[in-house]
């Protein structure tokens, strides 16, 4: 898979904590991209195999919200994840000056 720096960004927020469930608003908060950034790396991490995703179990009429698509790293995804950010980063290093950072 190629790696962007959005979806550098998206790995990296997903890596943060890569047991916990993220919806789109949240992800879009802390990467910085707009949904029609964010949703489309979202559905070619899904077709990786890389992320899932599930629908929040609630009631929007009793909740006063639609329901939220939740999205977590498979345990595959995270290990490709790592291996991927990694490789961004080495790649991305000047010999002999420290490596720049995602942030």
């Amino acid at each position: 898979m190629r790696i962007t720096i959005p979806t550098a960004r998206i790995l990296a927020a997903l890596l943060a904590d890569p047991g916990a469930d993220r919806y789109g608003l949240e992800l879009m908060q802390v990467t910085g991209l707009a949904s029609g950034s964010l949703y489309p790396i979202m559905h070619r991490l899904q077709e990786a195999g890389w992320v899932e995703a599930r629908w929040e179990e609630i009631d929007p009429a009793e909740q006063g919200r639609p329901a939220r698509r939740f999205y977590r790293l498979t345990a595959d995804g995270a290990v490709d994840a790592r291996r991927a950010l990694a490789e961004l980063h080495a790649g991305t290093s000047v010999p002999g000056k420290p490596a720049l950072g995602l942030s």
